[in-house]
């Protein structure tokens, strides 16, 4: 295709997707909700048209087959996500999937045989905003399922099981969802940046390196409350100026590595009152890097410089990192060929590390995956204003069906 073909018929698409929501008046489409089920059904529908065999799988996940020229031929994942957040952007995790169908469509049109299967999946637990735990679709294509996440409860009480029910997908083992390593080339996934590096950049597509490790957790500061008016300010134990300044170490430990980010994202002063020195204080902690040995080392310090600021001033302080999840690094030959890829298609091919998660990172130590991140206006993502030009999208489009024409190739 030329002439911004593609970018327009997935930008086309990408608004019919945006209009199917559970909430009027804004994109909200969350896991095996009405919404969910009938942008599957669509999503089904674009595959079928394209030429894929289409299945749904237990966990509610679709999938589009193109099958390769051999019975037993290898397969190559492309892949992501059709459930949303609260009040989306239409760009996440839909532009992956339509992307690879739209790809798919070429291959069907042309009649052309591939010497590889290739399986598009949109996957419907990336974001985990109904249940607690998410990437259920992917985890289990990396051979990483978990069965109890199937009793898990959303707010309103209804188990993952019996929404799947609800939802209709079919009953078969979520075991048979399993990729094996053997017979799968990889795992390649579209997706916006989320984050302003390519805008800064003036560039419209960069390859992934890896997606970031996280640590979470809290810290919770105790003081002595007292009367505002009678407590002089010698004498005071204050948790939130103590807080403030364990706030501002955060800020000053990750500034001093460009590879860390860290961020406070919740305070909150339990009991308080204007007139009432603050007793006890709560924060959470987010620490990420693409190098766990350095966000290890970032939050080691951060926990060090909480407690020491703590005794300085007089308080207690407890910080606890239950949430450990190490950095997915891509893989380096599927990486090296999209990155040639962009080079032919005119565009430098700038590396960059992923701050957010993606269903790419279920396949840590499972299988080959990289990633193809597309620039996003301002960077802003799970938000309304969230934005990818069809110049852009056309770009990664023609540089996804040149990284498979050339695996065709090899």
């Amino acid at each position: 295709m030329s002439n911004l073909e593609w970018g327009r018929a997935i930008s086309q698409r990408l608004e019919e997707l945006a209009g199917i929501t559970d909430v009027p008046g804004q994109i909200t489409r969350l896991y095996l909700s009405p919404a969910h089920g009938r942008a599957a059904e669509l999503v089904a529908s674009w595959m079928r048209d394209a030429g894929l065999a289409v299945e749904f799988t237990p966990l509610g996940d679709v999938v589009g087959r193109l099958q390769g020229a051999e019975p037993n031929a290898k397969r190559l994942l492309l892949a992501s996500h059709i459930d949303s957040v609260r009040n989306a952007g239409k760009f996440d995790g839909t532009l992956g999937v339509i992307a690879a169908i739209e790809l798919a469509r070429r291959f069907h049109v042309e009649g052309k045989r591939l010497p590889f299967t290739l399986e598009v999946i949109a996957f419907g637990d990336e974001e985990g905003v109904r249940f607690p735990t998410s990437l259920s679709g992917s985890r289990a294509v990396a051979g990483k399922h978990n069965p109890d996440i199937l009793n898990e409860k959303d707010q309103r009480g209804v188990t993952r099981r019996d929404a799947l029910k609800t939802f209709g997908a079919p009953e078969t083992p979520v075991e048979r969802m399993r990729r094996n390593p053997g017979d799968t080339l990889g795992y390649v996934e579209v997706h916006i940046e989320q984050g302003p590096v390519l805008e800064a950049r003036n560039l419209p597509l960069g390859v992934v390196t890896a997606i970031n490790g996280c640590s979470r957790g809290s810290v919770v500061v105790k003081g002595w409350a007292g009367h505002a008016g009678t407590v002089p300010m010698a004498l005071r134990k204050d948790a939130l100026a103590a807080a403030a300044e364990m706030v501002l170490a955060v800020e000053r430990i990750a500034r001093a590595d460009p590879d860390i980010v860290a961020t406070v994202g919740q305070l909150g002063v339990p009991g308080g009152a204007i007139n009432t020195v603050p007793g006890r204080v709560e924060f959470t902690l987010d620490i990420r890097s693409s190098e766990d040995s350095k966000r290890h080392k970032a939050v080691a310090d951060i926990g060090a410089a909480c407690l020491a600021i703590a005794e300085k001033r007089g308080v207690s302080a407890e910080v606890e990192m239950p949430y450990d999840v190490p950095a997915a690094i891509c893989d380096a030959a599927l990486s090296d060929a999209l990155a040639q890829s962009i080079a032919r298609c005119g565009f430098e091919p700038l590396r960059l590390a992923s701050g957010a998660g993606h269903d790419a990172m279920s396949f840590r130590d499972a299988l080959p995956f990289t990633m193809l991140f597309v620039r996003c206006k301002g960077g802003v993502s799970h938000n309304p204003a969230e934005y990818a030009s069809i110049e852009d999208i056309d770009a990664a489009a023609r540089t996804l069906a040149d990284f498979v024409d050339h695996l065709v190739g090899r």
